[in-house]
C-alpha cells in the first residue's frame, strides 16, 4: 500500500476516534455530520491557505497548451485503472475502449501528453473506479464520510480508494521522490481544473458542507448508473435524505468532482 494512503487512513482514523467522543444530532441520512462538518472545515482552510493560491499561480504562470498536457498525461494514467474497473463489471466495450486508449496514447500520444486515442476514435468515457465497481454489484455506500486533505467520500468509496491505489501506476513508480513531486503536480492541476466550480460553490452556496455532501451523493450515483436516472439509487443508500436530494440534483451533479 503507498505512502499516500497509508496517511488517509491514519488521519481520517484519529479523526473518527476523537469525532466519536462527541456525536451531536445529525440530519439525517448522514450520521457522522458532527465528525464530518469540522473535517469539511478543516479542510477548507487548508485550501485556501495552501492548495488554492498554488493553483492559482499554476494556472496564471503556466500555458494552457503546457497544461493541456499535464491533464491528458494523469487522464493517461488514471485509463489503466478505469479498464481494470471496467472488466470487474462486466462492461466489455468500456474496457476495450479504455483499453486502446492507454496503448494509443502511452505510444502515438507520446506517454500520454496528447490525447491522441480521442482523434483516432477511441473517445474517454465515464472513468471507473472501484467505488463504482462495488456499487455495480449492489454494495451500499454507506455513511457519508469527509476525509481529512482529501475531502467527501463514503465508507465505499474510500474503500474503494485504497484498493485503487493498487492499480495507479503513479502511486506505485519508483523511486519515491519521482512519484512524490508526481502526486503533488497531479493534486495541483487537479485543483486547478477544479476552480470554475469551487468559486460556483463559495458564490452561491448558503451551507458549503450541505451543498457538496449532495452534489457528491448525487454525482456518485449518476456515475455508478452510468448516467442513467439516479433516484432510485439515491432513496435506497440514503432514504430519509431521498426526497431532498432529488430536488437538488440537477444542477449539483455537475458542480464538484472529488480529488
Amino acid at each position: 500500500m503507498n505512502s499516500l494512503n497509508v496517511l488517509l487512513i491514519l488521519t481520517f482514523t484519529s479523526s473518527l476516534t476523537v469525532g466519536c467522543a462527541s456525536i451531536e444530532t445529525s440530519t439525517p441520512g448522514d450520521p457522522l455530520e458532527s465528525i464530518n462538518r469540522p473535517i469539511h472545515k478543516f479542510n477548507s482552510q487548508v485550501d485556501k491557505a495552501v492548495l488554492k493560491p498554488v493553483a492559482q499561480g499554476y494556472t496564471n504562470l503556466v500555458a494552457p497548451e503546457f497544461r493541456s498536457c499535464v491533464g491528458n498525461f494523469f487522464a493517461n494514467l488514471d485509463d489503466v485503472n478505469s479498464t481494470v474497473n471496467h472488466l470487474l463489471q462486466g462492461k466489455l466495450v468500456g474496457a476495450f475502449n479504455d483499453a486502446c486508449r492507454v496503448v494509443l496514447n502511452s505510444t502515438v500520444g507520446l506517454f500520454g501528453l496528447v490525447d491522441a486515442a480521442s482523434e483516432l476514435g477511441f473517445r474517454k468515457t465515464n472513468d471507473e473506479d472501484f467505488g463504482q465497481t462495488l456499487g455495480y454489484w449492489g454494495v451500499g455506500s454507506g455513511p457519508y464520510l469527509v476525509v481529512p486533505f482529501y475531502g467527501p467520500s463514503t465508507l465505499r468509496d474510500f474503500t474503494g480508494r485504497l484498493v485503487d491505489g493498487f492499480l495507479d501506476p503513479l502511486a506505485n513508480h519508483k523511486p519515491v521522490d519521482e512519484r512524490l513531486v508526481g502526486t503533488a503536480v497531479n493534486v495541483v492541476d487537479t485543483r486547478a481544473r477544479l476552480m470554475p466550480a469551487t468559486d460556483l460553490v463559495d458564490r452561491i452556496a448558503l451551507d458549503s458542507y450541505s451543498f457538496v455532501r449532495d452534489a457528491y451523493l448525487s454525482r456518485r450515483a449518476s456515475q455508478i448508473r452510468d448516467g442513467k436516472p439516479e433516484d432510485e439509487e439515491i432513496e435506497q443508500a440514503y432514504p430519509e435524505m431521498g426526497a431532498s436530494l432529488m430536488r437538488r440534483t440537477q444542477m449539483r451533479s455537475v458542480v464538484f468532482k472529488p480529488f
